[in-house]
C-alpha cells in the first residue's frame, strides 16, 4: 500500500482553533462541575409588575410625596455663617420668620403622613363615641401617666445618641481639614529654604497641593450621595490623574497613594518626609470614622422601638382622653402628634450628620484660603529677600537685637 500522505497543517482561522486543554485537571473538573451545576439555559422572561391597587396607591401617595420632597431637600447645600447671618439667627423676630417658613420646612413636611393619620384616626373615634353613645371606646387615663415618662426617656435618648453621632461625624471632618490645611503648609514651607531657591520642582509640589487639597473633596463625595465627583475634582486634579481617581473602588485612599507617591518623588529631607507622611494617617483615620458612622446607625432596635411606642401611644390617645376632652381629642393628638413625633424626625435627621454639615463651602474654604497663603508666601518671601539685599549692600541690618551700626557697636563695647 502506498504510504498514507503527510498530514497538513490546519487552515482553521486562529480565531476558530479550539483552546488547548486546561494544564490544571483540577481547575477542568471545577469548572465542568459548575457548568454541569449552571447549565446555559434561556433566561424566563421575567412577568409584568402587576397593576397597583388604586386604594393603595391613595394611602402612599401622602408619603411617598413628603418623602420626595424631604429628600430633594436634603441634597440642598449648607451654606457657613457669616455675621450677617448670625446676627439674623439671634433676631428677636426669628420666632415669627420660623412660624411663617413652616410649610417649607423638611421636618415638618415629612410630619404630615403620620400627623394627618393620627388626627384622622382621632377624628374617627370621636365620631363613633358620639354616634354610639353607649359603646363608647373609653379608658383610664392611668396608665399614660404610668407611661408618659418611659417615652420622654425614649425620646430624649434618642435625640442625644444622634447628636452625639453629629458632634463625632463633625469633628472627624474638622480633623480631616485641619490635616490637609497642615500638610499644605509643611509642602509649602520646607526646611532649608528649598522652595525659594529654585532647586527643587515647582510642578511637582503643586501637583502634591493638589492633591492634597483633593482628598476632603473625594472624602465628601464618597461619604455623601448624589455627588458628582468629576466635576468637584475637576479643576483640582489632571485628566488623567482624574480618570485613574474615577476607575478606583476608593477614590478616596487612592489619593492618598497620590500624596504617598509625590511625597516619595519630591526631594524632602528624610525626618521632614517621614513627618508629613504620618500625617497620612489622619486621613485615613477620617475615612474610617466617617465611614463608620454612614455605616453603622443607632441601634436599629432603639429605633423600632421607639416609633413603635409613639405609634401606640397615638393610636390610643383619643380613647384615653374622650371622657374628659370629648372632641378636643382631635386637636389634642394633633398637637401631641406633631410635637413628638418633630422631636423624634429630627433625631432621625441628625443621626447622618453629612447631609447636614457644610461640606461643599467647607472645601471651597480651604481651597481658597490655601491658594490665598500661597500667593502672599511669594509675596513676602520677594519682598523679605529684597529687604536682605538693601540692607547687606547698606551694611545694616533689621532691628532684631543685633546691632545696626558701628557707632552703637561701640557704644555696647
Amino acid at each position: 500500500m502506498p504510504p498514507a500522505p503527510p498530514s497538513r497543517p490546519s487552515s482553521t482561522p486562529s480565531h476558530r482553533r479550539p483552546h488547548p486543554p486546561t494544564s490544571n485537571p483540577v481547575r477542568r473538573h471545577h469548572n465542568l462541575h459548575l457548568a454541569r451545576c449552571f447549565p446555559d439555559q434561556p433566561q424566563p422572561a421575567k412577568p409584568a409588575p402587576p397593576n397597583p391597587n388604586p386604594l393603595l396607591s391613595l394611602l402612599t401617595a401622602v408619603p411617598d410625596w413628603a418623602d420626595a420632597v424631604t429628600e430633594r431637600r436634603v441634597r440642598d447645600p449648607r451654606p457657613l455663617y457669616t455675621h450677617e447671618q448670625w446676627r439674623e439667627h439671634r433676631s428677636s423676630r426669628r420666632h415669627l420668620r420660623h412660624l411663617l417658613s413652616s410649610l417649607s420646612s423638611r421636618v415638618i413636611l415629612s410630619l404630615a403622613p403620620p400627623v394627618s393619620a393620627f388626627t384622622a384616626v382621632a377624628a374617627a373615634v370621636a365620631t363613633y363615641n358620639t354616634l354610639v353613645p353607649a359603646y363608647a371606646l373609653t379608658a383610664s387615663s392611668l396608665p399614660y401617666q404610668l407611661t408618659a415618662p418611659a417615652l420622654a426617656l425614649l425620646l430624649v435618648f434618642r435625640t442625644e445618641a444622634s447628636y452625639a453621632r453629629f458632634d463625632e461625624g463633625r469633628k472627624a471632618w474638622i480633623r480631616v481639614l485641619a490635616g490637609a490645611a497642615e500638610l499644605v503648609g509643611m509642602v509649602m514651607h520646607p526646611a532649608g529654604g528649598v522652595a525659594g531657591d529654585g532647586t527643587d520642582e515647582p510642578a511637582g509640589r503643586t501637583a502634591l497641593v493638589n492633591y492634597i487639597l483633593a482628598f476632603p473633596v473625594a472624602l465628601k463625595c464618597h461619604i455623601t450621595s448624589n455627588s458628582d465627583i468629576r466635576k468637584d475634582l475637576q479643576g483640582l486634579l489632571a485628566e488623567d490623574d482624574l480618570n485613574v481617581v474615577l476607575t478606583s473602588k476608593h477614590r478616596p485612599r487612592c489619593i492618598i497613594e497620590f500624596i504617598s507617591q509625590s511625597l516619595q518623588m519630591l526631594d524632602f529631607e528624610e525626618h521632614r518626609r517621614s513627618i508629613m507622611e504620618s500625617k497620612l494617617s489622619g486621613f485615613l483615620e477620617g475615612i474610617c470614622v466617617c465611614e463608620q458612622i454612614i455605616g453603622i446607625p443607632v441601634p436599629l432596635s432603639y429605633t423600632r422601638l421607639t416609633s413603635r411606642f409613639l405609634v401606640l401611644w397615638h393610636l390610643t390617645l383619643p380613647v384615653i382622653l374622650w371622657s374628659e376632652c370629648k372632641w378636643i381629642v382631635v386637636p389634642a393628638t394633633f398637637i401631641s402628634a406633631a410635637s413628638l413625633f418633630c422631636i423624634e424626625e429630627v433625631g432621625v435627621l441628625i443621626e447622618e450628620p453629612f447631609p447636614m454639615l457644610a461640606l461643599d463651602e467647607q472645601c471651597k474654604q480651604l481651597h481658597d484660603s490655601m491658594h490665598d497663603m500661597m500667593s502672599v508666601q511669594d509675596s513676602v518671601r520677594k519682598r523679605l529677600v529684597a529687604k536682605t539685599k538693601s540692607q547687606q549692600r547698606s551694611g545694616r541690618y533689621p532691628n532684631n537685637g543685633r546691632p545696626g551700626s558701628k557707632s552703637e557697636q561701640v557704644k555696647i563695647d
